[in-house]
């Protein structure tokens, strides 16, 4: 049991503190937080080379596609035993996944989303896979209705599964183009997305689209050709996220219409709006999701939501709507610092002011021991 008394050498901590948060035992982080005092600013230094900054170009195919792998297993939700136990309360699915050529069956709680449902069937998987955040459930065509992609939001619930026939089956497969239309030529069909994929190396032409003006027409036909709204770019981020950091607000609110969910993951497990307190821009962009049920105090691997973003780069107006949206004032961040702390380490008053003015609590220490006023003295 660790107690108060453990001490730890300074080369020790050098090492913990290169230590990705998420990936430190309980145990290290009690002794981050408790015997090692550091000026606010040396973690928060460490943030800045977390996966909010993107700067992830570097990096190799491989080594992108095992850190992805590495956020799936740290967040995918555990079912807790009393839910195992309840047969009332989850669902028996057999999953077929045809690239793998494995069958699996798994039990899901129908009250989650279809995302989770995904996450769990990755940390099951025994082999890896290319572009994996691209693979999605499929729940093939019967009794008169169309094969379609479960859209990863809506709960497992809303897709009404056969019960009369067994154990129901989803596949889990790459999200291609669903044809409607039989009698396809397959040789075609084949150069066809042969192409595609050449052409979408790097961006979609969803995604490469909503970056630019005066594409709402190109979206609509490219969303009626069979474009998926949840397909994911080299970079992990959906056709909603390059729009929120394009700060395009015409696409954003055409994907929305479209039925876009405001609350797709990218990669890093970030949403539209944690992007959209990064970049500032236009501050509908932030009202319009918020407004969409865009849900909020979404967090980095540091710990940062929403909130702490929008003060540390000072976008007043989005962070006016985020508290508005019911913002949690007194969040703290892996380094147990609150809005107002960022605000004192990265000199920030009008949005501390903001704060204040909103009743924020000005006592709250974060894990040094340090009030946001130590925080302003600490940093000038």
């Amino acid at each position: 049991m660790l107690t108060l008394g453990w001490k730890i050498s300074r080369q020790d901590a050098d090492k913990i503190s290169r230590v990705p948060f998420s990936k430190l035992p309980s145990e290290k982080i009690r002794i981050k937080s408790l015997n090692m005092p550091r000026s606010p600013t040396s973690s928060e230094d460490e943030m800045a080379q977390s996966f909010s900054d993107y700067s992830v170009e570097s990096e190799s195919d491989s080594s992108k596609e095992e850190t992805i792998y590495d956020t799936i297993r740290a967040t995918a939700e555990k079912p807790s035993s009393r839910m195992e136990d309840s047969q009332s309360n989850t669902l028996v699915i057999r999953i077929i996944i045809p690239d793998l050529q494995q069958t699996k069956c798994i039990r899901f709680n129908p009250e989650a989303s279809v995302w989770v449902a995904k996450q769990r069937i990755l940390c099951t998987l025994n082999q890896s896979l290319k572009d994996v955040l691209n693979y999605g459930l499929f729940q093939p065509a019967s009794n008169g209705r169309d094969g379609k992609f479960l859209d990863e939001e809506r709960l497992l619930r809303e897709y009404p599964q056969p019960v009369n026939k067994g154990v129901p089956s989803l596949e889990f497969r790459y999200k291609k183009r669903v044809y409607k239309q039989f009698n396809l030529d397959e040789k075609q069909l084949a150069k066809l997305h042969t192409k595609y994929a050449l052409f979408c190396s790097l961006e979609t032409p969803l995604t490469l689209a909503v970056q630019l003006d005066n594409t709402v027409e190109v979206i609509k036909a490219l969303k009626n050709g069979g474009a998926h709204l949840d397909f994911r770019a080299k970079d992990g981020m959906t056709a909603l996220h390059k729009a929120a950091r394009a700060k395009n607000q015409v696409t954003l609110k055409t994907l929305l219409e479209l039925g876009a969910s405001p609350n797709y993951k990218d990669s890093c497990g970030l949403t539209p709006l944690y992007h959209t307190a990064i970049v500032g821009g236009d501050p509908y962009c932030c009202e319009l999701l918020l407004h969409e049920h865009a849900t909020v105090s979404c967090k980095d691997e540091n710990g940062w939501q929403e909130i702490h973003q929008a003060c540390r780069y000072g976008h007043i107006q989005h962070l006016e709507h985020l508290l508005f949206y019911g913002a949690d004032m007194c969040a703290q961040n892996a380094s147990g610092n609150t809005a107002l702390h960022i605000c004192a380490l990265y000199n920030q008053e009008n949005c501390a002011r903001v704060l204040l003015f909103r009743g924020a609590n000005k006592e709250i220490k974060n894990y040094n021991s340090q009030s946001p006023f130590q925080g302003f003295m600490w940093a000038g």
